[in-house]
């Protein structure tokens, strides 16, 4: 695959759904791919980007931003309390907000800066204990705990899990959102972002469809 056709496939689904063209962003997965391959998709015009870790990150994208005007950052991984001023240099947007103490430093830290990414908060539609994220029955009480300490919540991130229908995950999280007034969906990746799309996914996650299979080494 490539990025032209998960563009255009995102664009068909869209289509397919009734949503407005361009109302779902890509987010070119580029966690462990090497710098030429994200090079070459910065090349083609591309650029919303999500990565896994924070220190990785660091390694990459200050360079990129040298040379390449108006690169979209997410981190789509887990977040560590002792990272966060490094992510907050870094990212334009966090979809893993799942616990409060993150949620606490967080706005300790946008009240410092004046200013903030934009928030997801990550719930855990699974109930996998191996997973991050907030509870679905818990997820009312997060995102109401959140906007109590005036943190802009964008919307909710989901990973369903690997050997069970997305599709009933995403309607859940679609669900929790609609419920509390967010619009913003983060769900959707190489196998099912189709899916998510036509359930109202704003924002897919999309890595080796479009820089090609990773080599961990």
């Amino acid at each position: 695959m490539s990025l032209s056709e998960i563009t255009t496939r995102i664009a068909a689904a869209e289509q397919k759904a009734g949503r407005a063209p361009g109302s779902v962003k890509l987010l070119a997965v580029s966690k462990v791919q090497p710098n030429e391959r994200v090079a070459h998709v910065l090349q083609q015009g591309h650029r919303i980007f999500g990565e896994n870790r924070v220190q990785e990150a660091a390694g990459k994208w200050p360079g990129f931003r040298e040379h390449f005007a108006g690169i979209e950052l997410h981190l789509i991984g887990p977040l560590q309390t002792n990272k966060l001023g490094q992510a907050l240099d870094l990212f334009d947007a966090i979809h893993t907000l799942d616990r409060e103490k993150l949620a606490r430093k967080l706005a300790d830290a946008v009240q410092t800066r004046g200013t903030c990414p934009e928030l997801f908060i990550q719930v855990n539609t699974g109930q996998e204990p191996q997973k991050a994220g907030v509870l679905p029955t818990d997820a009312d009480a997060f995102i109401t705990t959140c906007r109590t300490m005036d943190l802009p919540i964008a919307g909710l991130m989901a990973i369903p899990p690997v050997d069970e229908e997305p599709s009933l995950h995403f309607a859940l999280l679609a669900k929790i959102a609609k419920r509390n007034g967010l619009t913003g969906l983060s769900m959707g990746m190489s196998g099912d972002f189709e899916r998510a799309i036509a359930l109202g996914a704003t924002h897919v996650r999309v890595g080796s469809g479009v820089f090609g299979a990773r080599d961990y080494g």
